[in-house]
This record gives C-alpha cells, structure tokens and sequence, in this order.
C-alpha cells in the first residue's frame, strides 16, 4: 500500500462488534437471516470478527474459514505467508493501536469467506509487505513462485494509483489501468475490492472529509465494479457503509425506522417460512429456507428513485428458498403462486434471461395473508453461488476437490471486462472513456431482455432500440444496418424495445455507414462508443488539420514559435497530462474541440522552458551577463510582474494576487489565471477551483513561477490548514503553543466541535514557505488527540 494510501486508511483493523457492523445483501443490524434447520439468528457478514483479536487469534480464524470449503488443502504456504508478513510489518501500527499485520488479515478472511482459491488468500495477506516494507518482489517470487508474486504486483500498482474525483483525466487513466490488470487476472481486482471493504470498514477514524471523500470514491468505482463481477457480499455492504457517511443524517433515519418494527417483522418471515417450507414438503420439494430484509442502500435508492415512503418498498422482507435442480425452482413457482396472490407486473424470471453479471433467479412479489407485501426468491444451489460471489465462484482459477487446478473457460463471465477493453482501444480521449463507463454504471441495474431471430437472449438498457441492438450483435451489423422487424413487423429504429421482443435487423451492403443522429436516441454505451469510433475515423484526418491551425495561431498570438515547442519529448509530456496515446489523436481533439488549442501549447510552452533551462551554454551564460544592465533598467517592469512575489510569464504590467481559498505558499506548484477586471490571480496548482474548472475557462490558465529573489528577502505568506482532533482538553493550547514557539504570527484561530466527539479546528497564520509550514503540519500531528491535519483545499 502506497504511503498516501497507509495515510489515509491507516485506521483500526475490522474487529468492530456486530452492534457496530452493517448489513449486506441478505441482513441489517434489525433483522437478522433467519435459517431454515433451526430458526435462529445467523449472521454471513464476511470478514467479521465479533470481538478484538490479536494477529494470532485472527490467523487461527483465517484457517478455519479456509478449511470449511478446502478441508484437505495443504496450507504451508498460508502459513509461511503469515510467518513472514507478521515479521515483515514488524511493530507497524494502525491510528486504533492495532498491530499492522491484522489489516492484510482482515483483507485475507474476506477472500476466504468469498472461497477465494490458496494462492489469493496468500497475495490477500501479503499485498502490503513490497510497498510498505523492506521485502522485495523478488525474494516474493523466491518464496511462493510468479503466480503469488503477480498478483501481489497487480495489487501493489492499482494501490498506487490516485482515484481523486478532482483530477478527472487521471481517473480516467487509472481506471484505464485498473481494467487492463483485470484483464490479465480477475483475481488482482477481487484482492483489491477485499482490501477496500475493510478500509470501508474502519473509515470512522478517519477525518469527515476524507470519509466523504473515499466513500464517494467507493460508490463510484469499487461498489460498481463488485456489482459487474457479480460480488453481491461486497458491493451491498460497501453500498451501506458509503451511504452512513456521505448520507448520515438519512442513514440514521433509515435504521430508525427499520428498528421500530422489527420485532413484528421477524415474526411475519417466520410465519411465510414456516408456511412455505410446509406446502414444498408436503409436494417433496427438498429446499433450504431463510429470511432476510433488504440492505439500507437499496432501500434508500428505491425511495428516491420511487418517490416513495418505507411502508411502499414492496420487496423489504424476502424469504429466499435454494432447490436441488432448475425443475424444481418453477414447481416451486408454481405452489407458491397457488398459496399467495402475486402482485401483476412483479414477476421476473432471471434464469431464463440472466442478468449481465450472470445473476440467476426466480423473483415474485405476493401479498401475505394479512395483505403485507413481500418477496420470494428462488433458485438452485449453483446460482445461489454466483450471486453470492459472483466471478469469485467460477473463474478458470477454480481448484478442484483433489486440489488440482483446472482450467474452466468463463469467457460469458468477462463478456464485459472485454467489451470494456475494446473501448479502451476506440477511445483515445479520457474524458469519453470515463463518461462512457460511468453511464454503463448507472444503466446496469435496468436492463430489458430480447431475443435475435435464432432465439438468443440479449441483454440491453431499459429504452434500447433497434440501433441498441444492432451493436449489441455486432458493430458491422450496425454500421449497415437500415431498418429493423420486430416480432415480424417493421418499426422505425427508435422503437423503444420491450422485455420478449424477437429483433431483426435489415442490412445493406450499400449503407453508407450510421447516422450522426443516431448518437441522440441510442441508449447504450456499447452503440454510442461505436457510432463515435466510425465518424471519428472519417472526421479524424480533417480534425488534425483544423487542430493543427488552432494550434499554430494560437501560439502566434503569445509570441510562442510553435515549431520550437512541438518537439517528440515535449508531445509526449502532453499526451500523457491530456490522456492520449498519441500526438495524432491529441490534434484531432483540439480540432473537434473537446480540448482547448490554449492548453496544450501552454503545456508544451511549459515542458519547453524547463529543458531550456538545464541546456544553457557558455555562450547563453555570457549573453545573460551582458543583459543584466539592461534587466535593472527594467527592474520596476518586473515588480510589476511579480506581483505577491509571483511572476507570471506573459503577462506584463496586469496587477497579480494571492487567492485565499487555496493560500498558496513559495514551494506549492502554482498556476495564474486572468480574472476579468482583477488582472491575475494565483492558485496552487491543486485548488480544487483550478481542477474542477471547466474546459470553457482553462484557455484563461497561464503558467506562474515564485520570485526566488523575493522569497530570499523573508516575505511571508498566509497559510491556513484544518486540524481534526478528538474532544479532548488542551488541543487548542497545544496549537497555539507550536506557533508560539516557532515565532509564528497567528492571523486568525477558530474550533468547532463535530460528530463523533471530533472538532475542527481552522488555523491562519504567517510562514516564509512550504519548508517551514511541513515542519509546523509534522509537530501538529504529533499532538496526541490530533487524528487528522490538512491545508485547505479551496
């Protein structure tokens, strides 16, 4: 785990009570899975310890999940794993006091309890040891052989990428990198969703912003992507916890109002159970029965999106029932249907027509003998597997009962993650590839289910058409497409497709390809991706010109020779900052106009000044001394310039001024930007104000250096950092106490207390730059109630 990471996420290890804990996809704290056999409260929270444990206790813990579904399984590796990993974090402890070693555990027993394969558990274990300690890849490689030290590898590199909502094209790149690690071993992803769960976890030590901000992060990114593995354990607790700390005020309402009647609705799923299990006897149905209520976050998303109130959420108790065979789940349909009324329109058959993670069930909601309504699930053993565990339950990976590997091709299961790849590739720009995934994201969870001429299901967005389906089958068949039947009629191609719809599609081999207005009404991401591919390779050639003239008369009007900064080292530079795999691609953006002309030579102009800095020669050196009578004549030009002891290359005579929502200091990487009827204004370069603005505003960006000869004369700046600290006497004395004795001038000093007995506290005051303030943040965190110190952020 990267330092920043460990930073962030260096809190308690997952040894919460389970008063503490929160629900997955078959229980809340309320409600508890009622099972069959016995009646009583089981919990199948994975992962969770009921009580503190020590880094032995947990390990023993580990072994015995292990052994539950690999009771013959030589585990000497597992062993050797943890002797090393203990020793390798050595005395390393978490913000609780915990030994270090319990996180990788903790992230290890989550994998057991997905029934993750021997060599995972062992990376799960040792993801941490290469970046946080001195153990090397190689002597991993060594010890447990490529296969451990791959995934381990896979892990450490996607820990090190940055997910900061604030820098989209980074994201963008991340992801990038993220499904290609995917690609090569779905088991590095598993590892990684295993690890955020737990730091999800133990998120409570952490500061209210960085709580907010990962679990924004987790909601975006890791809960979408354990929902198109299948992951259901995962994706529905990191749901609910995402949602007490982004939503808390609704998330306490929620659990409120579910605990008032709980007792009254354990008693109804017993009641249904009890009643069912006796009629699926009495035809000799052999079945497992068990009860559950539904997850917070589902509940909340279905009020919102519904618009409706708790008592109207039809599916809030389900009784789940697992059959020996696929007969059997439609017998048992049948008697089911036959003791309740089903509510119309309530019925979905996802074993006939599975969902895109490969989800398989019988789904009915009926109204119960006293008009309650509720929902039945069912299904087989097998499909109780994967939509518990989704890609963990049937990848090639899988061990068999001898404990062999063998080799099983899942290709359906990954049907996705290649669809994904292939954007990857049609797509140079980020910005496209991340809108892209965020809207098949938001789609998967309506989806309409319709049928090719030969029978074959396919699986689309609610409000496809025609175009959607077309793609769906395949980008030729789409690009010469020019009408669609659909159940033996013709309809225009904006017929919005319904659920049993039997699709054809009409081709020509004289089509001269899809429309640009096609882009308005197709609904998946699929479709639109394609349709964007084939004009952008027409368009691409005239795009690169017009790119290349916007360019040049753009640089022409700085006083820039643009044929100096267009150099392959200075491209490159360029192409990563911007997200494009090359230099044709990055022109043919400008040309279309989804990336300023402005931006890109200001960041080539930039890559320029640096190289010709290190370059200067005898001759330059000369030059520049036999310039320096001239620069003191032009000595008050430059004050004009440098302004808060800031130049701003350009940009001369325009006044220039520090911006107070970020407080930049000499030694913060800064930016200027023009401000109408204020000259320039100077952000560090990580203001949030700067990195959200909008690509409308960036060509108003210009590059800003500090006056090294000012910074020497002892100014000082203004800077203003938070501090989040526990309710406890003599913090704030402890605060003003470093700056007093540092010789610090206080501007202003405000406390204000928050939830969970923690309190802001928001301190201004005067530094010479960023050396001096690091060593003023790095005493600030040695105060021993402090949990958290950070600047503002703008």
């Amino acid at each position: 785990m990267a330092d920043e990471e460990r930073k962030e996420m260096d809190v308690q290890a997952d040894v919460v009570t389970e008063a503490e804990h929160f629900p997955t996809d078959y229980e809340n704290p309320d409600v508890p899975v009622i099972d069959d056999a016995s009646c009583t409260k089981t919990s199948h929270r994975i992962g969770v310890t009921d009580e503190f444990m020590e880094p032995d206790e947990m390990y023993q813990k580990l072994v015995e999940t292990i052994r539950k579904y690999r009771p013959t399984t030589d585990l000497a590796g597992v062993d050797q794993a943890y002797a090393l990993a203990k020793k390798a974090h050595g005395e390393q402890k978490r913000k609780s006091g915990e030994p270090y070693i319990n996180h990788p555990l903790a992230v290890a027993i989550i994998l057991a309890e997905l029934q993750m394969d021997k060599e995972t558990i062992i990376a799960g274990i040792l993801h941490d040891v290469v970046e946080d300690t001195a153990i090397t890849d190689e002597e991993l490689r060594a010890q447990f052989g490529n296969e451990v030290a791959l995934l381990v590898d896979g892990v450490t590199k996607l820990t090190q990428l940055n997910y900061s909502q604030d820098k989209l094209e980074l994201q963008a790149e991340n992801l990038r990198k993220m499904f290609i690690a995917m690609a090569k071993d779905i088991r590095v992803i598993v590892i990684k969703l295993a690890d955020r769960l737990h730091n999800m976890r133990t998120m409570q030590y952490q500061s209210p912003a960085k709580q907010i901000e990962k679990s924004r992060e987790t909601m975006d990114i890791y809960s979408p992507l354990a929902q198109r593995l299948g992951i259901s354990k995962i994706k529905t607790e990191m749901d609910d916890l995402s949602l007490k700390y982004l939503h808390p005020e609704i998330y306490k309402d929620l659990t409120e109002q579910i605990k008032d009647t709980r007792s009254e609705r354990e008693a109804f799923i017993l009641q249904i159970i009890e009643e069912v299990r006796a009629a699926l006897r009495a035809d000799g149905i052999v079945a497992r029965l068990d009860g559950r209520a539904k997850h917070f976050f589902s509940i909340y998303k279905k009020m919102v999106n519904q618009n409706k109130s708790l008592n109207q959420i039809y599916d809030l108790f389900a009784v789940r029932i697992i059959v020996d065979s696929l007969k059997d789940c439609y017998a048992a349909l049948g008697i089911i249907h036959e003791m309740y009324k089903p509510i119309p329109g309530r019925f979905k058959d996802y074993i006939a027509m599975p969902k895109g993670n490969m989800y398989q069930s019988l789904h009915t909601t009926l109204l119960g003998p006293d008009g309650t309504p509720f929902e039945i699930q069912i299904r087989t053993e097998e499909m109780h597997r994967v939509a518990e565990y989704g890609i963990a339950a049937h990848w090639k990976y899988k061990e068999a009962q001898d404990g062999k590997k063998t080799d099983q091709t899942e290709a359906q299961k990954l049907a996705w993650l290649r669809e994904i790849l292939d954007w990857q590739r049609e797509m140079s720009d980020n910005k496209e590839f991340l809108d892209s995934l965020k809207n098949d994201f938001d789609m998967m969870n309506d989806e309409v289910y319709c049928f090719t001429p030969s029978g074959d299901v396919k699986t689309l967005p609610v409000g496809s058409n025609p175009v959607d389906f077309a793609y769906a089958i395949h980008s030729a068949v789409g690009n010469k497409m020019i009408g669609a039947k659909v159940n033996g009629r013709l309809v225009t191609i904006d017929y919005e497709i319904q659920n049993g719809d039997r699709i054809e599609i009409i081709t020509s081999p004289n089509s001269k390809g899809p429309s640009r207005d096609w882009l308005k009404i197709v609904k998946s991401t699929q479709a639109r991706s394609k349709i964007a591919a084939w004009y952008k390779a027409i368009d691409k050639d005239d795009n690169i010109l017009r790119g290349k003239n916007l360019m040049a008369a753009f640089a022409k009007s700085k006083g820039i020779v643009l044929s100096d900064i267009v150099k392959p080292e200075y491209q490159e530079a360029a192409e990563q900052r911007y997200g494009f795999r090359d230099w044709d691609s990055l022109l043919a953006a400008v040309g279309s106009g989804s990336l300023k002309e402005g931006q890109v030579v200001n960041r080539l102009y930039e890559e320029w000044s640096k190289t010709k800095k290190s370059e200067m020669t005898e001759e330059d050196v000369i030059e520049q001394v036999n310039l320096v009578g001239q620069k003191n004549a032009n000595a008050s030009e430059a004050k004009k310039r440098s302004n808060g002891g800031v130049i701003v290359q350009g940009m001369e005579g325009l006044a220039v001024h520090l911006s107070r929502c970020c407080a930049p200091v000499p030694g913060d990487k800064i930016v200027g930007f023009t401000t109408r009827g204020r000259g320039v204004t100077i952000h560090r370069a990580d203001c949030v104000n700067i990195v959200n603005l909008p690509e409308s505003d960036r060509a108003r960006l210009l590059p800003a250096e500090w006056n090294v000869q000012m910074a020497k004369e002892g100014r000082l700046y203004n800077a203003e950092v938070k501090i989040y600290a526990r309710n406890n006497p003599g913090v704030l004395l402890a605060v003003t106490k470093i700056l007093s004795e540092d010789k610090v001038n206080i501007n202003s000093i405000t406390a204000r207390p928050g939830k969970n007995e923690v309190s802001t506290i928001t301190v201004s005051f005067d530094i010479l730059g960023t050396a001096q303030l690091n060593q003023i943040l790095n005493k600030f965190r040695q105060i021993e109630s402090v949990i958290d110190v950070e600047r503002t952020q703008g």
